[in-house]
This record gives C-alpha cells, structure tokens and sequence, in this order.
C-alpha cells in the first residue's frame, strides 16, 4: 500500500509501506478521507513547528476515517463495513500521567504523525490502517468527510472545558482557521452569549459569521477595532487564541476584563507575553493541548446535528495529488479544511 511521507520542508513522498493484519483488540481500516491539519502544513513548509524537527522520514496525517476491513481477535463493538472515526490519541494508561487522569499528556503517547518522540510517532496518510479497536468510534450515519472532522472538533471540544462554564459569557477567538471556526462552534454549543472573532483575512471571517460569530474583526483593516471592548478595564470574559500569532494575543489582553480567562489553542513556537497586563488584571492563562475523551464526544455531536462541519470541507484531493492538496491547505485564500481521498466514500 501507499503512505505520505515527510523526509523535510518541501520534500513529501508518495512510498510503499508495509500492511499487517490486525492483531488482538485491533481492526485493518481501509481509509477513505484524510484531513490535512496545521501541524502537517509545518512539517511540509518548514520540517517542524518550535523545537520540534523531523529527524527521520514519517508519515503524516491524524484526521482520518474509514471503514472497518477486518476484526482482530477479542474485537466485539465492531463489524466490518462500518464507518469509523480513528482517534489518534493513543496514551499508555499506565504512566504517572495517564494514571493521574491526564491522558493528553501521557508521557508514552503515540499520537499519529508526531515528530515530538524519536524515534518519530508515524501517521495516518495511509492506504490502509491498523488501529487499536479503542481508538475506532463508530460514525455511520456521518459522511466519510464529516467523520474525519472529529479529531478537530476534539481539539476545540478540549479547549472549552479548560475554559470552564461558558454559559452567558462573552468570548472573543482569534484566529479563525479551522479551529478557529470549530471553537465559535463549540463555544456557541457551550452557552456563550456573545462570540466576537478576529482575524486577518476576510474570507476567514466569513466562515466564523457562518458558524455563529456576532462579531468579526479585521485587525489588518482595522487594527484598533477592540476598542470598545476595551474600555475601563475590558469586557470579554474568555479568550480562545487561535492563531499561535503573538500579535493577535497582545490586541486581544485589552480587552479581557479583570479575572479573564486566556484558553491558548495556537501553537506556533515561544512568545513573549506582557506579564505586566496579565498580572495587574488577575488574567488566568491556560495552555489546552490535545483532546482524549472529547473525540467520541465530537462524534456525537455531529451524528446528533448540534455541530455541523460541512461548511468547512472546501477541497478533497485524491492521495496521489498530494502536491496540489497541500500547496491549496497552505493558501488561505482558497481553502479552509482540505481533505485527502484514499478511496470512495
């Protein structure tokens, strides 16, 4: 079978990988719909993000879905032919973190397509997949596409509940990618009143309106746009900051009103945070990575039609047009979510 791999920036590879069969508490997937996620565009354009660097050739990708292929011994809650969305959150169970309740932080996680451990974590991109059974929740009744929309969904499900209640509260997001929109999504489902989302793109922008936004902002147009959340000593009672731009978090601390809540979901390397503001305001700064138990919960939502994702499913590229899938994934200006297409839906 085929597999995507990365050796570094600009050097992605369509290459045999090996196939196995499913062993016990395991099921083959054959894949069907891939979504190409921020952390893959790092590996492509730049061979990491921070620290993080690829050190040897891996596969990428972790938004995936499939249908069930074959059962390994033990496996009971699945037959073959069902749709299925993979998790790729895959902690041990047994560390001290896991053991503590933290499964996001499992210090033995196999998360897929993670270059964080070496030897390297590899991906999903693949023709077919083997999957632990755990890690497979079941979908029918979603599309394929919607089904590998879950593991972003998760993301943005794992940041609301760092933020804590949410209901009456005005939000601001920053950045509206695609997690950007899945959290106005997933803060609007959470009970917040009022949603005000910026960014730097007009297109963008439109996607948060669509997906619940009261407010958006062009900060490049309008840099001093904030202004009226700004007054006395602000009024917005959480931050979802979405874009990893330290730029965009230093606009948005003005207008967080004393005791407010910073909830960081972006990552693109270290910033400087002006401590001053964030202490003389009591601000609550709380990193959010990763997701566990949110993913199944994601499906949920979507099999009940409390969150849709359809709107964001704007390209869909067959694997071996890989090169045109990740060059549109890269250009905002075009896309939102870009999905890889390993065989019919």
């Amino acid at each position: 079978m085929k597999a995507l791999y990365a050796y570094g920036a600009k050097d992605l590879r369509l290459e045999d990988c090996n196939a196995p069969e499913p062993g016990k508490g395991e099921v083959s997937i054959a894949l069907l719909r891939g979504g190409i996620c921020g952390s893959d565009l790092h590996y492509f354009n730049h061979g990491g993000f921070g620290t993080v660097r690829l050190k040897q050739p891996m596969i990428l990708g972790h938004e995936v879905s499939g249908r069930v292929t074959a059962l390994g011994a033990g496996v009971v809650d699945l037959a073959i032919g069902d749709l299925v969305a993979v998790s790729p959150s895959r902690p041990c169970g047994d560390c001290g973190e896991c053991l503590r309740g933290l499964p996001n932080h499992c210090l033995n996680m196999r998360f897929y397509g993670s270059a964080m451990p070496f030897p390297h974590i590899q991906g999903a991109f693949r023709e077919a997949l083997i999957a632990d059974a755990r890690q497979c929740v079941l979908a029918n009744g979603l599309t394929a596409s919607e089904a590998a929309m879950a593991e972003p969904l998760a993301v943005c499900l794992h940041a609301v509940r760092q933020a804590g209640g949410l209901t009456g509260t005005r939000v601001l997001v920053t950045g509206c990618g695609p997690i950007g929109v899945l959290t106005i999504c997933a803060a609007r489902r959470a009970g917040a009143a009022e949603i005000i989302a910026t960014d730097i793109s007009d297109r963008a922008l439109d996607y948060a309106r669509s997906a619940g936004a009261d407010v958006t902002v062009n900060t490049a147009n309008t840099p001093d746009a904030l202004a009226p959340y700004q007054r006395a000593k602000g009024c917005v009672d959480v931050l979802f900051e979405c874009s990893g731009a330290e730029p965009a978090l230093r606009a948005a601390i003005p207008a967080l009103r004393p005791r407010g809540q910073i909830v960081q979901l972006g990552l693109s390397g270290d910033m400087t945070l002006p401590m001053m503001a964030i202490t003389a305001k009591e601000l609550r700064l709380t990193g959010s990575f990763r997701f566990h138990e949110e993913f199944a919960t994601a499906v949920t939502l979507m099999l009940k039609g409390l969150i849709d994702v359809k709107p964001l499913l704007t390209h869909t590229f067959p694997l071996a047009d890989y090169a045109a899938a990740f060059a549109t994934a890269a250009d905002r200006a075009q896309s939102m979510k870009v999905h890889l297409t390993f065989a019919d839906a």
